[in-house]
């Protein structure tokens, strides 16, 4: 028991902002098993983020408290997966091999698509909360399950694709060793569990357009650079998050 707080501390150390016991610490080791917590991280984050909504809907147009609450979750993670999202963005669309494509995504500077790239989603992520929201869906869940599910369709990517990036010279510190199956299982669970509070049995069909989301952009990763990095796991999170919500939307107006 005593492992799995390490591990899930340490999942929430790297992946956020929120403070961790001193002891903590984040060995590339540690890192690849602690991503077994990476959809319970998500819980958190997501359960702040609305939180934060919950609080400035009480005295703020809707519009805003959405916006207030998306700042909020990147306050958290520090755009932690925005950054990655932007960086493949940049990444792939500039670079033509995977040489170029991998220095593109290691330069800390952000270019066009990158800029381009966040404005899209950003807006994509506002304009799907403020209508579930219009449709008298509980946002609380909705961005609670979309923090959550997001993030377990980035592990599934780690544990299918291998990591291709030299460790000597990436951005973060990890090993090459991908996750295991137990690990999968855990964030699967993690990843899941937060739809089962819509009691609606329907929701689990928006699980169909994430996998095949998964799958395409798998193997658009895998075409072009052999694998994966820790910024395509982080964009995966971020368009699968955008999807979930769009999902959602359609599912509701359906049934």
């Amino acid at each position: 028991m005593k492992k799995q707080i390490h591990y899930f501390f340490t999942a929430l150390m790297f992946f956020s902002r929120i403070p961790c016991p001193k002891w903590v610490d984040h060995s590339p080791e540690v890192l690849n098993k602690s991503n077994r917590y990476f959809s319970l991280v998500g819980i958190v984050i997501g359960s702040i983020a609305a939180f934060a909504f919950f609080l400035a809907s009480y005295i703020l147009p809707t519009d805003i408290a959405i916006i207030t609450s998306m700042i909020t979750s990147v306050w958290i993670t520090g755009a932690f997966h925005e950054d990655g999202f932007a960086d493949v963005c940049d990444g792939f669309g500039g670079g033509w091999t995977k040489e170029n494509i991998l220095v593109i995504m290691k330069d800390s500077r952000l270019g066009t698509y990158g800029v381009s790239g966040l404005v899209f989603i950003i807006a994509l992520k506002f304009l799907a909360l403020y209508h579930l929201n219009a449709l008298s869906v509980n946002l609380i869940i909705v961005i609670i399950s979309g923090h959550a599910i997001s993030r377990f369709i980035a592990t599934l990517l780690l544990y299918t694709h291998k990591y291709v990036r030299d460790a000597s010279t990436a951005k973060i510190k990890q090993t090459n060793q991908q996750i295991s199956s137990k690990s999968l299982i855990i964030s699967g669970v993690f990843g899941i569990l937060p739809l089962l509070f819509f009691k609606k049995g329907f929701i689990l069909f928006s699980l169909i357009p994430l996998v095949l989301l998964y799958w395409y952009m798998g193997r658009f990763f895998k075409r072009w650079i052999g694998g994966q990095t820790g910024d395509c796991a982080g964009a995966l999170q971020q368009v699968a998050e955008i999807i979930y919500y769009i999902s959602i939307l359609v599912l509701w107006k359906l049934f």
